[in-house]
């Protein structure tokens, strides 16, 4: 385990200079008279390749408007990859990193998948390398490979099951109450945070996402001091000394769904700056704040936005719209292997909404799913 840990930590600190180089990619602003032009280009673009375009909560805002204002939607990486597969457009335009584009062709083998950089990574992905993932999957025959939406395809393709936040607890419960072992990766953060609530036996790859990772649980303290009336809404891909002081943890989703429809009017958001875009878009009327990522001394609070998000651009999108780019492609075996792993938890999803509403008391509820789904073979493909 201490070799896995090292050669994790070692990616991440390789992440400096691509970190560097990602930032460098990153556009200048374009002002308001370019960004129309380039939006009516890219609308006039898509128009006539028939293409629809998926946004990330976490691009940049005029990016996640023109998704919505072409026919498209903005959502995380798992509902953009659903959008894009029930869609009838034949090429997809995935503004995002570039799992989320792998993902997306996972589900969708026959479409084109375009993407504004394929440069555009993720810090989890870079930090769970598949060889050396497979070495640590080999080290633990017994257990079964749960792994985050946020990995490459071939990372994925080693895995029984994928995963999202929104719904990682209710299948890892499933698995503990199944008698499994788990092993997890690549986000130590959300890991250890499902392996609290659940009780499940799990090893962990030490993989963290830069923006989340820097949340400081001191500093958030230091701020609900100043706003005592402000509701805290944390992704657990954060710290645990940031998700201790939550008053609502889940998915992107989910945090978005709970700054709506919650009655308190000033929130605290632990997560990319990105999707506060969305909040204040749905909730007008009501005061957003970004969490603090840094101590006394640092050049800014909250820095929390991706670089590689901040990649995609307009004028990147224009870019390879009108060049015809071939796209994204997946290696045959490693789609197939990936989509399965991939459909296990769409069937799992499937089977648990069927099954109704959701309990306060998860392991209670679980299990009494899992009887349910005895009795429903169609929907016990993942059993």
């Amino acid at each position: 385990m201490q070799q896995h840990l090292q050669a994790a930590q070692s990616e991440q600190s390789a992440h400096a200079c691509v970190l560097h180089q990602a930032w460098a990619k990153v556009p200048a602003s374009l002002s308001r008279a370019e960004q129309q032009t380039h939006v009516a280009h890219i609308r006039d673009l898509l128009q006539q390749r028939q293409a629809v375009m998926v946004a990330h909560y976490y691009v940049e805002p005029e990016l996640q408007d023109l998704a919505l204002a072409t026919g498209g939607m903005v959502g995380d990486s798992l509902e953009m990859a659903k959008f894009g597969q029930a869609h009838a457009a034949q090429t997809l335009l995935v503004a995002g990193v570039k799992f989320m584009g792998e993902t997306a062709k996972i589900l969708s083998p026959e479409k084109t998948i375009l993407m504004p950089d394929t440069d555009a990574t993720c810090s989890l992905d870079l930090g769970c390398p598949a060889d050396d993932f497979a070495q640590f999957c080999a080290e633990h025959p017994d257990r079964t490979v749960v792994v985050y939406a946020n990995t490459s395809a071939e990372v994925k393709a080693l895995a029984d099951w994928v995963v999202t936040s929104s719904i990682a607890l209710e299948i890892v419960t499933f698995l503990h109450q199944q008698g499994k072992k788990i092993l997890w990766g690549p986000d130590r953060h959300l890991g250890q945070y499902i392996q609290q609530q659940t009780g499940a036996n799990m090893i962990l790859w030490q993989g963290s996402c830069i923006v989340h990772n820097e949340f400081k649980g001191s500093e958030l303290a230091s701020l609900k001091q100043q706003h005592p009336d402000a509701l805290v809404l944390v992704h657990p891909e954060s710290p645990a000394a940031v998700v201790a002081q939550a008053d609502v943890i889940g998915s992107t989703s989910k945090l978005l769904q709970a700054a709506v429809t919650l009655p308190a009017q000033i929130f605290i958001v632990a997560t990319d700056l990105g999707i506060l875009h969305e909040m204040q878009k749905q909730a007008p009327h009501k005061h957003f704040i970004a969490a603090p990522t840094a101590g006394n001394g640092a050049t800014c609070k909250s820095c929390a936005f991706c670089p590689w998000m901040a990649m995609n651009s307009l004028q990147a999108c224009a870019h390879v719209l009108q060049q015809g780019d071939a796209g994204i492609t997946v290696p045959t075996p490693t789609l197939q292997a990936a989509r399965k792993s991939i459909q296990n938890m769409l069937d799992f999803a499937a089977a648990y909404r069927e099954f109704g509403p959701a309990s306060d008391d998860l392991h209670t509820h679980i299990q009494h799913f899992h009887h349910w789904i005895r009795h429903h073979e169609r929907t016990a493909t993942f059993l």
